[in-house]
């Protein structure tokens, strides 16, 4: 049995409740037992003063890539829980790109035991939309979602039969469950490896035109109206995007969708100098994009922020730049990035970031967590958001290095980090 856990005087936020004020939490029995000021605490209780600290619930990010089975080398479940856990996610969704592909009962199962056995972040899997991620046939969606499985999705690779999405949507919405597709257009984007545009020309680098995200955007929004299924829009990045999902949802069709920190925050420019801790699947776009997304996000045509964590070998990323592969570290720079950026930089108050790292994605996936109410499971997250520091990526617990923001100063980090009750990041203990 787990010490219960009183959090005192810290700046309680709570969006599910729309709550911003001083109070003491107190956790039992893995739950949140109550959230009031002064709060007395039982015998046994173990105390923590957080006073100029924020508590928040737990941040909960909808795709990330933890490597295994397969590629156990540049990542694990294990580290990569303990990097969410690190960068105060209580919860994370682990893509079906593994080797084996996660693409049935057994392999959904797996994910869920190592979850389990690692003791840190909470980690959900999603299971393949098609076998083998091949674009063919339909997984076994029931037996799937009855393992575990909390979404489809064969992230990674674009669902390119228009027939193939229509029937994952429509067999997806009798579990509940939503299709999250990487919307690329293949023959537009075959072997583009930064955004189309004047520095990909005077770089020399094949050009992936936002065109390529936008037509299967398009497409998705259509399939989602005909069969009134869920589709979610993986990794946003541009402004067509954007007005494709606000007429979406004027129209009432089931969409959702996610920006990642580094396409609110980077553009293609960081690709100069042929650095590939830039390269990544959507691109970096232009600063005309990167300001879209941000006011979508504000708006809320942009539902919340996921960091499409993609870990990588070193000798992978230090390839020429049309070798090395897409994807960027994001879990333990995520918030301070978002926090840095959005609400330092005036684009958004925190307990609106808070909203779109933690409330609403947990309710897009149907999700525990994403709240402090009284019964709820207790994730929570204890955030300094006047604490400096800079990113380092020799002291990161992922496995992996591949971040653009080596050296970058922010504000803002997870300070504690409780799942279920257990404290499973605390920075005055923790080393990597």
């Amino acid at each position: 049995m787990t010490r219960p856990l009183l959090l005192r005087g810290g700046r309680v936020l709570d969006p599910s409740r729309g709550f911003d004020q001083p109070a003491d939490v107190l956790i039992q029995d893995g739950k949140i037992a109550a959230v009031a000021p002064r709060l007395g605490s039982p015998d046994g209780t173990e105390v923590r003063d957080v006073r100029g600290h924020v508590v928040a619930p737990g941040l909960v990010d909808l795709h990330v890539h933890l490597r295994e089975p397969g590629n156990e080398d540049v990542e694990t479940i294990a580290t990569g829980a303990r990097a969410a856990a690190a960068g105060g996610f209580t919860a994370v969704c682990a893509m079906p790109n593994t080797d084996p592909v996660t693409d049935n009962q057994a392999a959904v199962g797996f994910v869920v035991r190592q979850s389990g056995r690692a003791g840190a972040a909470r980690v959900y899997p999603i299971g393949a939309i098609s076998v083998g991620q091949q674009g063919a046939q339909l997984s076994e969606f029931g037996e799937m979602v009855g393992a575990g499985a909390v979404a489809v999705s064969d992230d990674g690779k674009p669902v390119v039969s228009s027939h193939l999405m229509r029937t994952a949507l429509e067999y997806a919405r009798t579990f509940g469950i939503p299709v999250a597709d990487h919307c690329e257009e293949p023959t537009l984007a075959a072997g583009g490896v930064m955004h189309e545009g004047l520095v990909a020309t005077r770089l020399g680098l094949k050009g992936i035109p936002a065109a390529a995200e936008e037509i299967v955007i398009g497409r998705d929004v259509l399939l989602a109206e005909l069969t009134g299924g869920h589709v979610h829009l993986c990794h946003v990045s541009t402004r067509g995007a954007v007005e494709l999902i606000r007429r979406a949802k004027d129209r009432g069709i089931h969409v959702t969708a996610e920006v990642t920190p580094h396409h609110l925050t980077l553009t293609d420019r960081a690709c100069e100098g042929y650095d590939t801790h830039a390269k990544m699947n959507p691109p970096l776009r232009e600063p005309g994009d990167t300001a879209a997304l941000r006011a979508a996000l504000a708006e809320g045509v942009i539902d919340c922020i996921a960091c499409d964590h993609a870990p990588h070998a070193y000798d992978a990323k230090e390839a020429a730049f049309d070798d090395a592969p897409f994807g960027i570290v994001g879990l333990e720079t995520a918030f301070g990035v978002a926090h840095t950026e959005l609400v330092a930089g005036g684009a958004m108050p925190l307990l609106e970031l808070v909203r779109r790292m933690s409330t609403i994605p947990a309710a897009i996936f149907g999700l525990p967590g994403g709240t402090l109410a009284p019964g709820a499971a207790a994730d929570v997250a204890v955030l300094d958001v006047t604490a400096p520091w800079t990113v380092d990526p020799t002291s990161f617990f992922s496995k992996s290095r591949n971040t653009p923001f080596a050296g970058r100063r922010l504000t803002g980090r997870a300070v504690l980090t409780v799942v279920d009750g257990k404290l499973v990041h605390d920075t005055a203990s923790s080393a990597p």
